[in-house]
C-alpha cells in the first residue's frame, strides 16, 4: 500500500479512547504508536480503503506548538461497506444523524461524531 499524502490530523483529551474508538468501531487499522505514559504523543492509523489519520493527546498550553483544539475536525470517508459501519457505530452506541441515506451525486452515506466531538461522514463515493 503506497503511504497517504494528506494526513488529517486529530488532538484528543483523551487520545487513548479516541484511539480504541476509531480502530475497534469505525475501522481504522493502528500502524504506529508513540506513547508517552498515559498519554498519546503520535499515532499513525490507516483507513482500509486507502488514506490515514494522525491523531495525538493535547498538550500543556506553554508546550503545545500544535495548537488543534479536540473536536474542531471534519472528515470525510469513503468506504465499500456503509452497512457494516452504520451496523457497528449502532451497536456501540454512536450518536448517528440517522440510517444511510442517498445523496444526489449517487454516495450511501451517514454522519457521526467521534468521543471528542469531531465530525465524520463516511460514504460510499470515492471522489471523482
Amino acid at each position: 500500500m503506497s503511504h497517504p499524502g494528506t494526513w488529517p490530523t486529530l488532538r484528543a483529551n483523551d487520545a487513548p479512547a479516541l484511539l480504541r474508538f476509531l480502530t475497534e468501531v469505525v475501522g481504522f487499522e493502528v500502524t504506529f504508536v508513540v506513547p508517552d505514559g498515559e498519554r498519546i504523543a503520535h499515532a499513525e492509523l490507516r483507513w482500509p480503503d486507502g488514506g490515514g489519520i494522525m491523531l495525538g493527546s493535547t498538550s500543556p498550553a506553554d508546550d503545545d506548538h500544535w495548537p488543534v483544539l479536540p473536536g474542531t475536525a471534519g472528515i470525510y470517508i469513503s468506504t465499500g461497506d456503509i452497512e457494516g459501519l452504520f451496523e457497528r457505530l449502532s451497536l456501540a452506541g454512536v450518536p448517528l444523524s440517522g440510517p444511510p441515506t442517498q445523496t444526489e451525486y449517487g454516495s450511501l452515506q451517514l454522519e457521526f461524531q467521534d468521543p471528542e466531538g469531531n465530525l465524520w461522514s463516511a460514504g460510499t463515493y470515492q471522489g471523482a
